[in-house]
């Protein structure tokens, strides 16, 4: 296993005890609104911190890209990391067993090792570029379904975009496929397709937090993502389409507007 994800396993599973002692006294936690249904505790700032301590104490040099405290350390590093120390705050608020840490590695941009562990069910997905994904050290792949009407979706849809794209999108996929699932927790949707429990997941407004560990899961595992436009441009607009390559396809062609096609 490649050092660099070794570390940054360690501080998602010390993340994960910060998390789950936390999870045990919901009633003593102190909540904060950083936007319209946008919250954060103090269980993702301490989660952070324990996660940047964890990786600058290994590699001082690198830069770390964090969900609530931003960029710390060299703003042109090689290497950085970029974390969000507990993606689906709103679920686990309300004690709603779903959600997850993130940790990934960019080298020059490009992401180089993923780790997104889900601490209620102790679960690690992991995966190093050019090594494959795995799910508690047993090697994952996308499914193996062919047919879009049988494809079970996950989606993400903020809440403050343009509602009326977002319900006629929500409506194609919901329509097209056998389910659309909003768990409220992307990089556990991304880890999903990667070991085939979802077929697919399509996301809207997302931050290269919730993109970059969960996309590498998704590539190692044999899947594609890709923008609504079928491009590559996906990390800096934040809207996402990741599949097996069968499902992405049929996907793709769905989402597309007809003016567009």
């Amino acid at each position: 296993m490649h050092p660099m994800l070794n570390i940054a396993i360690k501080a998602a599973r010390r993340a994960g005890t910060i998390i789950n002692r936390a999870s045990m006294d919901l009633e003593r936690i102190s909540v904060a609104r950083k936007g319209p249904r946008d919250y954060v505790t103090e269980v993702d700032r301490a989660a952070e911190e324990s996660i940047v301590e964890t990786l600058r104490a290994a590699y001082p040099d690198h830069a770390v890209l964090g969900e609530e405290f931003g960029l710390q350390g060299p703003d042109q590093a090689e290497f950085q990391w970029i974390i969000d120390p507990l993606d689906g705050t709103t679920n686990f608020i309300h004690g709603l067993p779903n959600y997850a840490v993130s940790i990934a590695l960019t080298q020059r941009g490009q992401v180089t090792q993923a780790v997104v562990y889900d601490p209620s069910r102790n679960e690690l997905f992991t995966a190093s570029r050019g090594s494959g994904t795995f799910l508690n050290d047993r090697r994952v792949r996308v499914s193996g379904r062919t047919r879009y009407h049988e494809a079970l979706l996950g989606a993400h849809w903020p809440n403050s975009s343009d509602p009326e794209q977002g319900s006629a999108r929500f409506r194609q996929m919901a329509e097209g496929s056998a389910g659309v699932r909003r768990l409220g927790a992307t990089v556990l949707d991304l880890a999903y397709v990667a070991c085939g429990r979802l077929d697919g997941f399509c996301g809207v407004g997302l931050k290269p937090w919730d993109l970059a560990a969960g996309s590498l899961l998704v590539l190692e595992a044999g899947g594609l993502l890709a923008d609504f436009q079928g491009e590559q441009d996906w990390m800096d607009s934040g809207n996402v389409l990741a599949a097996s390559p069968k499902v992405f396809t049929q996907m793709l062609n769905a989402l597309t507007p007809p003016s567009a096609a």
